[in-house]
């Protein structure tokens, strides 16, 4: 290829340094840089002007073209990660906290006591935020590397990039020159679009006809274009040409430009970088990063909120029953700070301690190979999910067409009896042709030349271009001279046709040959056939049909033929019995029909028709209406050949995973940029929809009144799957937005098509509005990270598509079945432990200050600290840390039946493991536990106020030990071994605790039997309540369980 002869004027340069190459005048410094003169009106976009062999004229400032999926950068990180601690109820509360005890009348002890837990919960927050952007960071650095080369010329900017074969389009740029022969060349839009077909692109004709690529560094001239925006269906500009003479001046549209995040799929090609960084067409159809607070936490906090409002009343009760007394406004502050243990502050620690194991667990679990935790602060939200959101091509599919149907009505051939049609078109050309017409042109046609004409009509009938390239061992000209089958790549704009004519090869009809006037096929006794393309009718979203007219030049014959969807052709194709019902049932295998028929064509009637073609194409006024009436001339009572079906591979297990979503009461939408039929089907063959559900097919509307009839018209279903497209989309939410997501949300499937990465982000922003409920977005291409980003809970599937969104998601999967275990099993589990634990920990501070309000109530209400120092501290520490903490590694049931009884996921739902109800229960039960310790205490200690202590305290250790017993539904080795490190942790720290507790009292009898009896009153009844409850009142999981 010629382009790739002048590599020796070409340098490598690695993606981020792509403009501060190409354009040396971009200011230094941190991408903040760049957002502040944005900020300050000096970044707002404008038209500009590239110019090309002016080195004189280089002030265009360009943002760095990088990827970046961080939340912080060096200088935001620690302001960030403080404000959204302190953001937090009770963050904020214990540093208000902990500053008091710098004033002396409000000290109530060591400031050890109160700085120390908090900077703890910050470290622990703050390493952890900081582990996540240094590995965000790498992430991101790793795409930003990629290399790519440019062409450059000593003392000229290196304005020009070379991209490829499959290489990804790393800027958006204007297309100059291909290596392809036809002058044009293929896209991959599906990370940016999300449609599966390829798109055709074509170099400025004024470059393209430039002997070499190396006169790009030759000519003067300049590239006008717009300003950056979001639309990545337009382009408006202009090349200009200015050492020629006269100027040459050329318009550029969409089909000039290679937006980034597009891969090339075929040749060699330069382009100029018009727009990099933050001015992305990509990049502007998405979201800044955000940081993500779960719901569960938002909860806890509401929970704490609660806790602050009784640690008040608590306070002023203690006030109001010393009579408001001297400086009672002191004594409301040193109350508070008494009983400030109502709110524990480990709890913050426990949760994202906890946090931390379940993504440990999730990443190493084997079943979801390849599993990353980007985002370890919210795995409690993969529990709570009612709306999941799903792109299709590569998500849901593999976007690899297999031809899986040939029905001629009488007979049909799937895959298992390809081998009978290869015989049929083996027949066919082997046999010995009669010299003249026969008797047997006017009987009924045999089987095999049914076969043969619908094959011919399938090889014939398309748009696809073979292409062949050199394997190595055979070069590219012998390889085009010879058909070498070996080099030999389908080229289309559409998989579907590349499906077709890689079947019509296999049975033994294959394409070698194409240009724009003529097509060769080679037979199975390797003869080459001959075809003059006389006319092409290509492919339109309105007309749902293509057809081409062919001269065979062996015999002269003209033959018209045509495929299109069966909605518009069983008009044209004549009257048959079987093309309806034989559609149907294609279609709700999920297969994409296609409809097949030809026409024969004598040479005047094909010259009448050309002639008034001709005629209509040259009409100033209605041309495009003139020229559909001409073609639909010929499209009259056309003979039926055949229909094929073609399937959109899906990736393994689809069909189970969604139907696992649907029984756990997760309502599934896909939102595609594919076509409403592809789309449609996708949605069929996944089960998507249930073979026992209606499909509504929202029709296309443009005003206020369509859509409010057509909303109408849908209300008016039941139990109804909608497919709705883009733009009508559009149209429902501007003027009846409330109406159409009130609907929508009723409906067991919503298939939104033709979608842009805005307005994914915009129905997920929807539904979360409206529903209130929990959304999943799940996706492979950059054209989701927006959706992504803006729901609560954002997959990406690593896919061979590259890892945009895998790098913007929370979690990355490498397969759409793993999300079904990630959901039911890990989400599931993370939330009911998140939500015992943090019970656990509100119990185990609502019991020590219920012990210590019962005790200020008892010695005249004074605001003296039950315990003091150390025990404070070890109480929620080394005692009773381990056994709460292993409460993360509990389960109620088997993975395994989870996965099989999926129903359990849709009881969290509803809330019910941390709700008003429980925490309600929880409360009840600290404050009989706390109060039945105290009072067993006071009642029961002989002589000294130290034994108060001594019995007190060992027995709320026993009850917090006990307690977590009692909770556990699944002992694991590590919940053994932590309950009795802590018990032994105890018994061994006495010895150091003789300023709090008398040695010698806790080694008698009478202080074992007293600690015996108390902590047998605190629990006993509680395990009797519990036994009851799974006797005659068991939850669902035990019922499965037992």
């Amino acid at each position: 290829m010629e382009i790739l002869s002048i590599w020796a004027g070409s340098l490598l340069i690695p993606r981020d340094r792509v403009c501060s190459a190409l354009y040396p005048s971009t200011p230094p410094g941190p991408a903040w840089c760049c957002e502040w003169l944005r900020c300050c009106g000096g970044g707002e976009p404008r038209p500009r002007t590239v110019w090309l062999g002016h080195p004189e004229k280089r002030d265009q400032r360009y943002p760095r073209n990088v990827i970046n999926n961080q939340k912080y950068n060096f200088f935001t990180f620690l302001p960030g990660v403080l404000f959204n601690q302190f953001k937090y109820f009770f963050n904020l509360y214990f540093l208000l906290l902990a500053c008091s005890q710098f004033v002396p009348e409000m000290r109530l002890g060591a400031l050890y006591t109160y700085w120390v837990p908090l900077g703890f919960v910050l470290a622990v927050t703050v390493i952890r935020e900081a582990v996540e952007e240094i590995r965000c960071y790498v992430r991101d650095r790793e795409v930003n590397c990629q290399v790519y080369s440019r062409l450059t010329a000593r003392g000229q900017p290196p304005l020009f990039l070379f991209i490829t074969q499959n290489q990804r389009v790393p800027a958006d740029m204007i297309f100059l020159r291909t290596s392809e022969k036809n002058g044009s060349c293929f896209l991959r839009t599906d990370q940016l679009d999300g449609e599966t077909d390829w798109k055709l692109r074509l170099p400025v004709a004024c470059t393209q006809r430039l002997p070499t690529a190396a006169d790009l560094l030759q000519i003067r001239s300049y590239v006008y274009a717009e300003e950056p925006n979001i639309d990545i269906h337009n382009f408006v500009g202009t090349f200009t040409r200015e050492d020629s003479d006269p100027p040459i001046s050329e318009s550029l549209s969409i089909e000039n430009t290679l937006w980034a995040g597009t891969v090339i799929a075929s040749g060699t090609v330069v382009g100029v970088v018009l727009y990099s960084g933050r001015e992305l067409r990509s990049v502007m159809n998405t979201s800044n990063p955000r940081s993500k607070i779960g719901l569960f936490d938002l909860e806890v906090n509401c929970l704490t909120k609660i806790l602050f409002g009784a640690l008040v009343v608590v306070s002023l009760v203690m006030v109001a029953l010393q009579h408001f007394a001297g400086r009672w406004y002191l004594q409301i502050i040193r109350f508070l700070l008494l009983f400030s243990n109502i709110i524990p502050i480990s709890l913050r620690v426990n949760l994202d301690m906890g946090k931390i194991v379940y993504s440990w667990v999730i990443r190493r679990d084997s079943k979801i190979p390849g599993t990353v935790v980007r985002s370890s602060t919210i795995p409690e939200q993969l529990g709570r999910i009612s709306y999941l959101l799903t792109d299709k091509t590569g998500t849901l599919t593999q976007n690899e067409m297999v031809f899986k149907r040939l029905h001629l009505g009488t007979v049909a051939y799937g895959l298992d009896s390809m081998d009978e049609v290869q015989s049929h078109i083996f027949s066919i050309y082997t046999q010995v042709k009669p010299s003249g017409p026969t008797l047997t042109t006017k009987v009924r046609r045999t089987m095999s030349s049914r076969v043969h004409e619908a094959v011919k009509a399938i090889a014939l009938c398309h748009n696809v271009t073979p292409v062949y390239e050199s394997n190595g061992v055979t070069d590219q000209a012998e390889a085009e001279k010879q058909y070498e089958d070996s080099c030999r790549v389908y080229q289309a704009s559409s998989p579907d046709e590349v499906a077709l004519v890689q079947w019509t090869e296999s049975v033994g009809l294959t394409l070698v040959g194409r240009d724009q006037s003529s097509m060769q096929l080679r037979t199975p006794g390797d003869q080459i056939l001959n075809f003059t393309i006389l006319q092409i009718f290509p492919f339109t979203y309105e007309s749902k049909r293509m057809g081409i007219i062919v001269r065979d030049e062996s015999t002269g014959e003209i033959t018209f033929y045509m495929k299109g969807a069966d909605v518009v052709m069983a008009g044209i194709v004549q009257y048959n019995d079987w093309l309806e019902e034989e559609c149907g049932n294609m279609a709700r295998e999920g297969l994409r029909v296609l409809v097949v028929a030809k026409k024969s064509l004598a040479e005047e009637q094909y010259q009448d028709f050309e002639a008034r073609y001709v005629q209509a194409k040259l009409s100033v006024h209605d041309r495009s209406l003139k020229v559909a009436t001409v073609i639909e001339s010929l499209e009259m009572e056309m003979e039926l050949l055949c229909l094929t079906g073609v399937e959109d591979q899906l990736q393994a297990d689809v069909r189970p995973t969604l139907e696992t979503l649907r029984n756990a009461g997760i309502k599934v939408w896909m939102l595609t940029g594919d076509k409403l039929e592809t789309a449609t089907c996708t949605a069929k063959n996944a089960h998507l929809v249930t073979r026992n559900q209606d499909i509504h097919v929202f029709r296309l509307v443009t005003n206020r009144s369509e859509a409010h009839l057509e909303l109408n018209a849908f209300r008016r279903k039941h139990d109804c799957a909608l497919v709705i497209s883009g733009d009508s989309l559009e149209v429902c939410l501007k003027y009846y937005e409330y109406e159409f997501m009130e609907l929508a949300c009723q409906c067991p499937a919503v298939v939104c098509c033709r979608c842009t990465p805005t307005q994914k982000a915009q129905i997920v922003r929807l539904l979360q509005e409206r529903t209130g409920k929990l959304t999943c977005a799940v996706g492979d291409g950059g054209n989701d990270v927006s959706m992504i980003q803006e729901s609560d809970c954002g997959v990406g599937v690593e896919g061979k598509e590259g890892k945009q969104a895998s790098l913007a998601a929370d979690f990355s999967i490498t397969q759409f079945k793993h999300l079904g275990r990630l959901l039911m099993v890990h989400g599931r589990n993370s939330y009911k432990r998140s939500a015992a634990l943090s019970q656990f920990v509100i119990h185990r501070s609502l019991c020590i200050s219920t012990m210590q309000a019962v005790f200020s109530s008892v010695f005249y209400f004074a605001s003296v600290p039950l315990y003091q120092g150390f025990l404070i501290i070890g109480y929620s520490t080394i005692y009773t840390m381990f056994p709460v903490f292993s409460l993360v590694l509990d389960k109620d049931v088997k993975s395994e039946v989870a996965m099989l009884y999926p129903e359990l996921y849709k009881d969290l739902l509803k809330g019910r493991p941390l709700s008003y109800k429980t925490f309600l229960i929880w409360v009840l039960i600290s404050i009989y536990q706390g109060s039945t310790i105290m009072y067993g205490a006071l009642l029961l200690f002989e002589s000294e106020f130290v034994h108060i202590v001594a019995i007190s305290f060992t027995s709320l250790i026993l009850t917090e030990l006990l307690m977590v017993a009692l909770t556990i539904q699944t002992w694991h080795w590590l919940m053994t071994v932590a309950e009795l490190l802590s018990l032994a942790c105890y018994i061994a720290s006495l010895v150091f605790l003789h300023e709090f507790i008398d040695v010698y009292f806790i080694a008698t009898l009478s202080f074992l039997w007293k600690v015996s009896v108390i902590t047998l009153v605190s629990c006993l009844p509680l395990y009797v309540l519990k036994y009851l409850r799974r006797r005659f009142s068991p939850p669902s999981y035990s019922k499965l369980t037992s």
